[in-house]
């Protein structure tokens, strides 16, 4: 089974769409969270991802905000007011898919997070010694992750002493060995000053990792940030990826 990776896509549906098109034909999503947040468009991505087949999807810590679950005063200032804004602008439909998405799950011999298997919501693995400490959090042969909105792979040695870290070039198939921690990096608001959006196609039955991106109208999505109010921040990274 081919499964699309996707994770925060962060209320862009432009970004969205892009990656659904050139990802086509895969037979099952799975969406590591944060599909709210920073952008123009949250209703649009709830219906979009809530609408595609075989979709296994995850709370993120800016869905949670959205819905109140998390402390608003934990984001930064551009992001409180982001977070605010979802919060008078999501419908009470989209309150409810957010609502009833869990926060780790295990499918398909893979455990999935947004954050990390320790801290499923909230904690960013972005060096070594975070992803060695996470490697204890879940038995299945990979985990995928997302929250940095950086591509990255972590790897366990063959003796459970070390982890290496590969950053995957686009492009990239991989054949996968247990055990891994992987993260697709962002559909929506990619920080690896790459501005297309980032994704990976997973194959189930050979364990097999293709890693892309793809670009999109970003202009028109700045237009709409700055349209609706949100912060010109928002707007201005999308350009250059950061």
């Amino acid at each position: 089974m081919h499964v699309l990776i996707i994770s925060d896509i962060h209320a862009n549906l432009t970004a969205l769409e892009a990656v659904l098109q050139d990802a086509n034909g895969v037979d099952a999503t799975w969406c590591l969270g944060d599909i709210v947040g920073y952008g123009p468009d949250p209703n649009e991505c709830v219906a979009r991802i809530r609408g595609l087949p075989n979709l296994v999807c995850l709370l993120g810590n800016h869905d949670a905000a959205a819905l109140g679950k998390i402390d608003i005063d934990a984001f930064n200032v551009e992001a409180k007011a982001s977070v605010m804004w979802m919060q008078s602008t999501l419908t009470d439909e989209s309150r409810a898919f957010l609502r009833d998405l869990p926060e780790k799950v295990i499918h398909e011999n893979v455990t999935l997070a947004h954050g990390s298997p320790h801290n499923p919501v909230w904690e960013y693995i972005l060096d070594l010694r975070v992803a060695q400490l996470n490697f204890s959090y879940f038995d299945t042969p990979y985990c995928f992750v997302g929250h940095t909105h950086l591509p990255v792979i972590y790897r366990m040695n063959s003796d459970m002493a070390a982890v290496r870290m590969m950053v995957p070039v686009a492009g990239e198939i991989l054949d996968l060995k247990p055990r891994g921690l992987l993260n697709p990096g962002s559909v929506g608001q990619p920080r690896d000053r790459d501005p297309r959006a980032s994704y990976a196609i997973y194959d189930t039955d050979t364990a097999r990792w293709e890693y892309h991106r793809i670009a999109y109208d970003v202009p028109g999505v700045q237009k709409r940030i700055l349209d609706a109010g949100l912060p010109l921040r928002h707007a201005l990274r999308l350009a250059e990826g950061w």
